[in-house]
């Protein structure tokens, strides 16, 4: 389906993209650091992710926009304690949860502005699509960070 952009819709654009490249950064950098393999796949999945939603902001950049299909299912399979036997290794995850789930949190206040700034419907859908994915990685990290004693909230 072909999007005709106003000058807003193309900045709101620039910012999800730039917002997404970025996730995709820190996950991958954070999938090396994080010390339990059940957290480094779990940032890695959320990598593959974001590419995808980069991928359609980009689409959408250039005047395309494909009507989403399918629906979200959580998964919070990963949280279940770890045992963090290392204090450090423990801290040092906490921050890149914490980290992540800032960065979500931001990720998702973009998408939530552009849902009503956006006049396409089918564009609407897709942005919204996108947020309740940045909004389920927040609760994925949640979860994991509940389960292992990293969440003071």
């Amino acid at each position: 389906m072909n999007l005709q952009l106003t000058a807003k819709e193309v900045g709101l654009l620039k910012d999800m993209k730039d917002q997404e490249q970025l996730c995709i950064q820190k996950y991958e950098e954070y999938a090396k650091e994080a010390s339990k393999q059940e957290l480094k796949q779990l940032f890695c999945d959320m990598a593959q992710t974001e590419r995808q939603h980069l991928k359609t902001v980009t689409e959408m950049m250039g005047g395309t926009v494909t009507p989403v299909t399918g629906s979200i299912s959580a998964n919070n399979s990963h949280c279940t304690p770890v045992g963090y036997s290392d204090e450090g290794q423990r801290t040092r995850d906490a921050f890149l949860c914490r980290d992540m789930l800032a960065t979500e949190k931001h990720a998702s206040s973009l998408y939530d502005v552009s849902v009503f700034e956006f006049s396409d419907p089918v564009a609407r859908k897709v942005l919204n699509h996108i947020q309740s994915e940045e909004q389920q990685h927040g609760e994925q990290l949640y979860a994991y960070m509940k389960a292992n004693g990293m969440y003071n909230g």
